[in-house]
């Protein structure tokens, strides 16, 4: 020990003080959870407010074994110091690190439940954060996005909480869970605190969304153990002060959701940088695995103190690197550049206010893109246009996807969940394409554009008819279709149909909204699944608008749906080879073909179905 420290601790141990040892900014010893003992006493380091990285005490208590998983451990400990004596341990602090003797223990990571009376904290062990963080590709297609109809507020929260569904881990053995060193801790046991003990909630900054949209966002993200809050955007305003160097152990540390005219994402506390590479956290974020999620700095306004959970008020700053793995243990990253970001363009057309155009940036992620893309769109059209009551929205726009055909946008949605219908008609494709099982697709931007207008454009099919029941083939005979809009207007359209040719004897003439025609022929089993991503954008484009009436002229003929593509009034004899040769593919028979079909634009939403029986003389 240098002359100098000898000196101070025999100076400071006559006056009856303990002295902690001085941990250098740049250590990287650790010590193993082996050599742990109840008595320790660690340094731990966080930041309070500000940018400024204080210390804090960790009395250590003892070792909770197998207690987020088989021979998963948690250092407990009674922190001390700073503001915890009031606000006991603060959501925001996950990953601050603890030092014991200089050497680097873990990070502050679980706290005792809510209404805790003391700063009783786990420590997740370094070894087991940076063990299970070893960077490797990106994970394959598991977590999807699935919005069920209607497109309810109900209906909304229940998708986030069922994509989000994820259980932060904990002793679900708790008799297999003991606290070593020590028997008891506040009355408790180890089986008794290994239930008790959860990851301490991450601050969910939040920075533009209206609050019923908060709301639904809040209360899906608040179940998976976030706390959401206000925050501001990248940046120093008047009176912040810069961050103190590099980053280092013991930061304020963000995770990027959404970039822009919005902020989203979570803030924690690094816990320790090895090189390039920065773990942080302690626990995981959403245990995603493999991720390439922004990194950013964290600025901390204050520290919210709250018998239920306080918390750090933070605001994400500048990306400073990627975040590549989210893991039981710990999330962990490269410093460097950012990873690559899908850019969305909203912009919004209404005849009672400017026309405006909005910004973001959502992750590349199958999970978060499609839900970050919906939570823009739907946050944007419900700050700006009208939440309650009937709106007509107009939908047009696209999405390129590298090395594929672009997906086009065009479409109209009215009525009381106009925006709801309009936001997951543009994010459902992002889904479908981002979750598929052929091909990782690159989804290079989203650029949309909604017109709106205050009054609904719906309307009801009542009746259709041909003034000629009896038409010629190879002739054009009108075809008149009678709606009824929701002011009880009749609007009368009429449709030249080309009989074709070959057409003969008995034939049916069905006129249908697109709903109602996709349900028809699921239930046939007339609809192609596609079978890769050029066939996936392809049905995309094909898809049916609610603005639209769809006519086809059904006939007796047999057809098939051969690997993915419809084939109509094949001949018995190439049936018979398809029919026979199941190797060659996929195969699905059809009773019956489509002889010609045609479609309507309206200006109007249409609902409804009407089928005509025809007798096609020869030509």
């Amino acid at each position: 020990m240098p002359i100098r420290r000898f000196v101070l601790n025999a100076f400071v141990a006559l006056l009856g003080v303990s002295v902690l040892p001085v941990i250098p900014y740049g250590a990287t010893t650790q010590m193993g959870v082996n050599e742990i003992r109840p008595g320790m006493v660690g340094i731990g380091r966080t930041v309070f407010d500000g940018t400024h990285v204080e210390e804090f005490r960790a009395n250590i208590l003892g070792v909770l074994e197998n207690v987020i998983g088989t021979h998963r451990n948690l250092i407990l400990a009674r922190l001390e110091g700073g503001p915890l004596a009031n606000t006991g341990v603060i959501a925001g602090m996950s990953g601050s690190p603890v030092y014991v003797d200089g050497r680097l223990i873990g990070a502050v990571s679980y706290a005792l439940g809510s209404f805790s009376k003391e700063p009783i904290a786990g420590i997740t062990p370094i070894a087991e954060m940076t063990d299970s963080t070893s960077f490797s590709d990106t994970r394959p297609t598991g977590a999807r996005v699935h919005i069920d109809y209607p497109l309810t507020r109900d209906n909304l929260t229940a998708a986030f909480r069922k994509a989000l569904n994820w259980n932060r881990p904990f002793a679900d053995r708790p008799d297999e869970t003991h606290l070593a060193g020590v028997s008891a801790v506040a009355g408790l046991g180890g089986s008794q605190l290994g239930t008790l003990l959860r990851p301490i909630a991450t601050p969910l900054v939040m920075s533009g969304f209206e609050p019923e949209l908060a709301d639904v966002f809040g209360s899906a993200f608040r179940e998976q153990g976030f706390v959401p809050s206000g925050g501001g955007a990248a940046g120093f305003r008047t009176g912040e002060a810069p961050f103190e160097g590099p980053l280092k152990p013991g930061d304020a540390v963000g995770v990027m959701l959404v970039s822009g005219d919005l902020q989203l994402g979570g803030t924690g506390t690094v816990t320790h940088i090895d090189g390039d590479r920065v773990y942080a956290f302690g626990h995981p974020m959403y245990n995603l695995g493999p991720t390439e999620f922004p990194m950013t700095r964290a600025y901390v306004y204050t520290v919210l103190p709250s018998l239920f959970s306080s918390m750090k008020l933070s605001s994400t700053g500048e990306i400073i690197g990627t975040f590549l793995q989210d893991r039981a243990t710990a999330i962990a990253g490269r410093l460097g550049h950012g990873p690559r970001m899908i850019p969305v363009t909203i912009s919004l057309q209404s005849g009672r206010a400017p026309n405006q155009t909005f910004h973001f940036g959502v992750v590349n992620d199958q999970l978060f893109g499609p839900l970050m893309t919906y939570a823009s769109i739907l946050n944007t059209l419900g700050s700006y246009e009208r939440q309650y009551g009937s709106a007509t929205f107009g939908v047009r726009g696209s999405a390129t996807v590298r090395n594929h055909d672009a997906i086009a946008f065009n479409n109209l949605f009215s009525g009381d969940q106009a925006s709801m219908g309009a936001a997951a008609y543009v994010v459902a494709p992002i889904t479908y394409l981002m979750g598929n099982d052929y091909e990782k697709v690159d989804l290079e931007s989203v650029s949309v554009t909604f017109s709106s207008t205050e009054e609904p454009r719906t309307a009801t099919l009542e009746r259709v008819w041909l003034d000629d029941p009896r038409p010629r083939a190879g002739r054009t005979v009108p075809l008149k279709i009678l709606f009824r809009t929701y002011r009880g207007e009749e609007v009368v359209r009429t449709l030249p149909l080309d009989i074709p040719a070959n057409a003969s004897g008995t034939l049916s003439l069905l006129v249908s909204d697109g709903a109602r025609l996709g349900l028809t022929e699921q239930r046939e089993a007339r609809l192609p699944q596609p079978r890769s991503v050029d066939q996936m954008i392809k049905a995309l484009n094909k898809a049916r608008r609610n603005n639209t009436l769809y006519i086809k002229l059904l006939g007796s003929d047999a057809g098939a749906v051969v690997n993915g593509e419809l084939l109509s009034s094949l001949p018995p004899s190439v049936l018979g080879v398809l029919e026979g040769d199941r190797n060659g593919g996929n195969f699905n028979p059809l009773h019956s073909a489509t002889v010609a079909q045609w479609e309507l634009p309206t200006e109007h939403a249409v609902a409804g179905s009407r089928t005509l029986t025809i007798t096609v003389s020869p030509n």
